[in-house]
């Protein structure tokens, strides 16, 4: 049960081509957006989807995987864990971002033309 205390597994729909950098120690870390939806019928029985948005990061050879094979609207499985962080701005406002770090992925699907 220890490997279970953070534990992320989303399906989704990428929203945008992964981005690629290269650390000042020349590690590759790729970024992107997952979107998953959630359908649902309300008290009047109309159909409601709400989709929610997914900070993504990968490293090392699965950072390379994404930005291999990942583009705009591929469905993937992830399974990862929460990452939080905080950073300053260029105005000086401190920042807080929760990502998920992958462990794996799993391509379900091309991207729709």
């Amino acid at each position: 049960m220890y490997a279970l205390k953070n534990k992320v597994q989303l399906i989704g729909n990428l929203g945008n081509a992964p981005e690629v950098r290269n650390t000042e120690s020349g590690k590759k870390l790729v970024r992107f957006s997952v979107a998953t939806n959630e359908t649902y019928r309300n008290g009047k029985g109309e159909k409601i989807t709400e989709t929610q948005w997914h900070n993504i990061i990968a490293w090392g050879k699965l950072a390379d995987i994404a930005e291999k094979y990942l583009v705009k609207g591929t469905e993937v499985a992830i399974d990862g864990k929460l990452m939080s962080r905080s950073y300053t701005d260029k105005e000086g406002n401190k920042k807080f971002v929760t990502e998920i770090q992958v462990n794996e992925i799993l391509m379900l699907s091309k991207a729709s033309a």
